[in-house]
């Protein structure tokens, strides 16, 4: 009996990326029976990430396996990205040929500009969430918004509860359920305030006048025409 063909699952890097929301799905990913993870990028140079190491990509673009799950991390490098004419039309070709199409945190923003979001519900970091409409999307407040094979995330963290998610549509929630326990993947926060629906206020309006507002506003620009 022949083995089962691998699930190539791509996920791009480009400079500034969030190291969480690629590591994180990554781990749980990388369990899943048949997964052969990629990371792709313009070229096979070390990525600097946010938390001050580098990732070495696996492929560049030309190189790049075609994705039967295509994952757009986030970061505060998707402003720039947005930008580069090679990066777009590198998703949008995978897309074309990937049986999931997903992203974490303000990827979204990058699958929108490969028009791949247009007329989709979706989600993203919650300081984003507002801008989701100048990629033709409709927001929906949730941590995984799945509408047909497009599945997005929320912040950061919320890419480890998609990669389970997504392990459990392909695999069944035995497996999803295995990988996790594996992980031991339990949460219990020292504190209930990870979104501003339970954070306190002064909190959450510290933290985006000293980081997402501005951070909201370049994103805007770089989305605009």
């Amino acid at each position: 009996m022949r083995d089962a063909p691998a699930t190539n699952i791509v996920f791009l890097l480009f400079p500034g990326i969030t190291q969480l929301d690629f590591t994180a799905p990554a781990q749980a990913l990388c369990r899943m029976p048949g997964a052969a993870l990629a990371g792709a990028a313009a070229s096979l140079a070390p990525i600097s990430t946010d938390s001050g190491f580098s990732i070495v990509p696996t492929h560049d673009f030309r190189t790049a396996p075609q994705a039967d799950i295509l994952c757009i991390p986030g970061g505060h490098g998707v402003t720039e990205a947005l930008g580069d004419a090679a990066t777009i039309d590198f998703i949008a070709r995978q897309a074309a040929g990937a049986g999931w199409v997903t992203s974490v945190c303000t990827g979204a923003f990058l699958l929108g500009r490969a028009g791949l979001l247009a007329g989709r519900r979706a989600t993203t970091h919650w300081a984003y969430t507002h801008l989701l409409p100048l990629v033709g999307a409709e927001f929906q407040p949730a941590r995984i918004v799945e509408d047909g094979p497009v599945v997005t995330s929320g912040g950061v963290t919320s890419g480890l509860d998609f990669a389970l998610t997504l392990i459990a549509r392909i695999k069944g929630d035995a497996v999803a359920q295995a990988i996790q326990l594996a992980i031991e993947y339990d949460p219990a926060p020292p504190f209930a305030g990870g979104h501003p629906d339970r954070a306190p206020a002064a909190v959450t309006e510290g933290l985006k006048t000293r980081v997402y507002d501005a951070a909201a506003a370049r994103m805007e620009a770089a989305l605009k025409p």
